[in-house]
């Protein structure tokens, strides 16, 4: 393989996916590198300028030029971090959550109008391809945050999440059946019913496999959103998704207007529940029980989403 062959297949593909009219293929008024600062800015768990110039490696000058227009368009709100004063933290408005959906959508249906053109028997060989450019690329590298995508669930999914918690569980912490069946009836639950405006799941995604999961789901109280199934893979830990996941549902939770979010874990659970507590989370009521075949100290824990921020 030459540089030609590299340059060649970088035009290639550039005009097949419109990176060159990014604007007018997904019929928006941002540029390609608009929509990926819009992107990071609802996905990355770091959100000052610092770190967005860094992980994208922009012009400082260039990345400013972008926020003013955000902050003019009402898309974003810049403030003084609280880990250090100096550092101005970036934070997207409703407005501009709003519109970061709207781009991925748009980036998914014509990703996806692409994907329709090549025939099902082939699509194994081009993921299989795309992978081995990935992996080759990355070389000795180990996987950074940045990495790691949060997205809507797809075919199959669900399964994962019923799935990996079955298998996890039982490895790390000895838990039976009776657990997997009952992720499997939360689960069922969503799938069969629920409302997209105000229930969410999130998969956490690395190297183009699921690593991670959280959902947020309605509870009984009113105004009251409830977090359920939070797991990180073991080969991914370290790698801030159990907060990334968490700060999701906060986000998307104190966005849709519910004014508490509660959850049921257990004491045994201690990285999730440190998790937790660094989000403002606290401890409510607990009570000993039995249950998956061990005995247990269940835990119920609160956030008020309208006397908290992130």
């Amino acid at each position: 393989m030459s540089v030609h062959d590299i340059r060649a297949f970088n035009r290639f593909y550039t005009n097949v996916i419109g990176a060159l009219d990014y604007s007018r293929h997904l019929y928006a008024p941002y540029t390609l590198t608009e929509s990926r600062v819009l992107y990071e800015l609802a996905h990355s768990p770091r959100t000052d300028a610092a770190d967005l110039r860094t992980e994208l490696s922009l012009d400082a000058g260039y990345l400013s030029r972008i926020l003013n227009k955000f902050e003019q368009d009402g898309l974003i709100e810049r403030t003084a971090s609280q880990q250090d004063p100096r550092r101005r933290r970036v934070t997207l408005t409703a407005r501009g959550r709003e519109t970061g959906k709207l781009l991925e959508e748009r980036a998914s249906e014509s990703v996806g109008s692409l994907l329709s053109t090549v025939p099902a028997a082939e699509r194994p060989r081009l993921a299989e391809a795309m992978t081995t450019v990935r992996t080759i690329l990355s070389e000795g590298r180990p996987p950074r945050h940045e990495d790691v995508l949060l997205r809507e669930p797809g075919p199959g999914d669900l399964g994962w999440i019923v799935q990996r918690n079955a298998a996890l569980y039982a490895a790390e912490y000895g838990w039976n059946a009776d657990y997997e069946g009952l992720v499997a009836r939360i689960v069922a639950d969503f799938a069969e019913d629920h409302d997209p405006h105000l229930e969410r799941v999130w998969i956490a995604e690395l190297d183009g496999r699921p690593v991670g999961c959280v959902m947020c789901v309605r509870d009984e109280a009113p105004a009251t959103a409830r977090l359920r199934l939070l797991l990180v893979e073991p080969d991914a830990r370290g790698l801030g998704i159990g907060d990334r996941l968490v700060t999701a549902v906060v986000d998307f939770a104190r966005g849709v207007g519910y004014r508490d979010l509660v959850l049921w874990t257990n004491d045994v659970l201690s990285s999730a529940r440190r998790i937790y507590q660094r989000h403002g989370f606290v401890l409510a009521a607990e009570k000993p029980h039995r249950s998956f075949g061990k005995d247990l100290t269940g835990q119920d824990w609160r956030l008020d989403l309208h006397g908290t921020t992130e």
